[in-house]
C-alpha cells in the first residue's frame, strides 16, 4: 500500500499557470441604416444572448433632467404599439427569454437571453420594444413613483450621501456628477420628455447590436437581423457632453448628518480610463492598496488597527474619465484615526514599490477573477459589448491577462505617485458634524455642507 503523500500545510499551494483568454469566431458588419452587428459563435451552451447597446447613458440625460436615461431603460418594456406589458411577459415567458433595459454612466442596453431554438422570437420582441415602445402612462406614473421610493430609500443611507458629494466635486459639471435623478427631476419628467429621449437617442446610426451564443448560420442570422431592423431610421445626433472636468485638487468636505454614529470616508481623485497607459498599473496597484481581504487596507485599518469592517479601494472605469477612490466606514470617536489611516496607506503606495509577493499574488488575483468572469455566456457578451461600445483595441479580452503580468513594481509606484496623492485627493466624510468636525481639522480647511434633501 503507498504511503500517503505529506503536504505541508504552512504554504500556500502554487499557482498554476494562468492562460490567456481565446476569443471565439465573431464576424461584424454594418446595416445600411448603421446598426453596428456583431455575432459570436459559442456553442458551450443552447442559448443566445443578446444586447442592443447605445449611447445614450446616463451622461446624456437632458439638464435638468438627471435620472431620465434610466427612467427610459425601466419603462422601454412596459408596453409597444401593439403589445401590451402583460403580453410582452407572455411571451417572453413562454419562449423561457428575459429582456430588459438598464443604463451606466455611458450606456443605454436592452438586453436578453433565450434558448438557441428561440433566437428569431427575442429578436423580434427586441426590435418591437426598442422601435415601437409607447410608455403608456399610467406606467409612466408607477415608475416614478417606485423611483421616488428607491431614491428617499437611498437617501436615508451615508454611503450614499458620500457617494454623491464625492462625485460631485470630481466630476463639476460634468454629467457624470449626477449619481441618481432627484425628486425635482423626478417632478420634472414627463412622457413626452422621455419619448423625446428615445426619440433622440434610440437611433440605428448609435446602436451596436451584438449576438453572442449557438447561432443560426451566418446568412440566415444576418437576414432575420436586417428583417427586424432595416426599417428603423437613421437619424442626425446630438453631440456627447464634453470631456471638461476640473483639475484634482485637495479640497475636504464634511456633509453634515445630524444623529450619526458613524462616519463614512470616500477619499480619490479621476484617474486614468481603460485606454490610458495608466490603466494596468493603476488597475494592479489598486488591488494591491484595497482589492480584497489580502489588501492593505483590508488588514491594517480592519485587521490591525480594528478601526472599520470594511476598508477598500475601487476604481471606476467609465469612458471619459477613470475615478480611483479608497472608502472606509468608522465609529465617530475614531474618526481621526480613519482618516490618517487611509491616508497613510494612500502615501505608502507611493513611497516605495509593492512586495514582490504583492505583485505576484494580486496578478494571480485579477487574472484570475478575469477568466472567471467569462466562463457564463452571459457575462462573455457583457465583455465583448464592453470592448465594443467603450472603443477599446479588439485584442482587450485577448491580452488582458497579459498586459497584467507585464505590469512593474516601478509603474505602480509612478501611478500611485499621480493617482493616489492625497496631496491632491478630494475627501469626503458624512457624519455627525457637531461630533467629528473638530477631530478632522487637523487634516486642513474642512467645509461643513448639509445633506441634500
Amino acid at each position: 500500500m503507498p504511503m500517503a503523500q505529506t503536504i505541508n500545510r504552512t504554504k500556500p499551494p502554487e499557482t498554476p499557470p494562468i492562460p490567456s483568454f481565446k476569443m471565439p469566431p465573431v464576424h461584424e458588419t454594418t446595416l445600411p441604416n448603421g446598426v453596428s452587428v456583431v455575432l459570436v459563435e459559442d456553442a458551450r451552451f443552447p442559448l443566445v444572448s443578446m444586447r442592443l447597446s447605445i449611447q445614450a447613458g446616463s451622461k446624456f440625460d437632458p439638464q435638468g433632467l438627471p435620472g431620465l436615461a434610466g427612467i427610459v431603460a425601466g419603462l422601454l418594456t412596459q408596453g409597444t404599439a401593439t403589445r401590451s406589458f402583460r403580453d410582452l411577459a407572455e411571451e417572453l415567458t413562454s419562449i423561457g427569454a428575459t429582456l430588459s433595459g438598464q443604463t451606466s454612466p455611458d450606456i443605454f442596453t436592452l438586453g436578453g437571453s433565450v434558448l438557441a431554438e428561440n433566437t428569431a422570437k427575442l429578436l423580434g420582441l427586441m426590435a418591437d420594444v426598442a422601435l415601437n415602445a409607447n410608455f403608456p402612462e399610467n406606467e409612466v406614473a408607477l415608475r416614478k413613483q417606485n423611483a421616488k421610493q428607491t431614491l428617499r430609500a437611498k437617501r436615508s443611507q451615508t454611503a450614499f450621501l458620500a457617494h454623491e458629494k464625492f462625485d460631485a466635486l470630481v466630476f463639476g459639471s460634468h454629467p457624470y456628477s449626477f449619481v441618481s435623478a432627484t425628486m425635482e427631476s423626478l417632478d420634472r419628467m414627463e412622457r413626452n420628455s422621455i419619448v423625446q429621449f428615445r426619440d433622440t437617442f434610440l437611433v440605428p446610426n448609435n446602436a451596436l447590436l451584438l449576438l453572442v451564443g449557438q447561432l443560426p448560420p451566418q446568412p440566415e442570422m444576418l437576414k432575420l437581423v436586417h428583417h427586424h431592423f432595416a426599417a428603423w431610421a437613421e437619424k442626425p445626433l446630438p453631440a456627447a457632453p464634453a470631456k471638461d472636468f476640473p483639475g484634482s485638487r485637495r479640497q475636504f468636505v464634511l456633509v453634515d448628518r445630524p444623529g450619526s454614529v458613524q462616519a463614512d470616508i470616500y477619499i480619490g481623485r479621476l484617474a486614468a480610463t481603460r485606454t490610458d497607459p495608466d490603466f494596468y498599473p493603476l488597475l494592479v496597484g489598486n488591488a494591491i492598496l484595497g482589492g480584497g481581504a489580502s489588501s492593505r487596507l483590508f488588514l491594517d485599518v480592519r485587521e490591525k488597527q480594528s478601526l472599520a469592517y470594511d476598508a477598500h479601494s475601487e476604481l471606476d472605469r467609465r469612458q471619459d474619465a477613470g475615478v480611483f477612490t479608497a472608502v472606509t466606514q468608522v465609529r465617530n470617536e475614531e474618526v481621526s484615526r480613519g482618516v490618517e489611516a487611509m491616508l497613510d496607506n494612500l502615501s505608502q503606495m507611493a513611497q516605495a514599490p509593492v512586495t514582490a509577493a504583492e505583485l505576484t499574488d494580486f496578478k494571480n488575483y485579477i487574472c484570475g477573477e478575469f477568466l472567471i468572469s467569462l466562463e457564463t455566456q452571459a457575462s462573455l457578451a457583457d465583455q465583448i459589448d464592453l470592448v465594443k461600445t467603450m472603443g477599446l483595441p479588439n485584442d482587450y479580452l485577448e491580452m488582458f491577462t497579459t498586459r497584467v503580468r507585464s505590469v512593474e513594481p516601478g509603474q505602480i509606484q509612478a501611478a500611485a505617485h499621480k493617482y493616489m496623492n492625497p496631496e491632491d485627493a478630494t475627501i469626503v466624510v458624512v457624519g455627525d458634524a457637531a461630533q467629528i468636525a473638530k477631530p478632522l481639522e487637523k487634516f486642513g480647511p474642512v467645509q461643513v455642507q448639509k445633506a441634500d434633501s
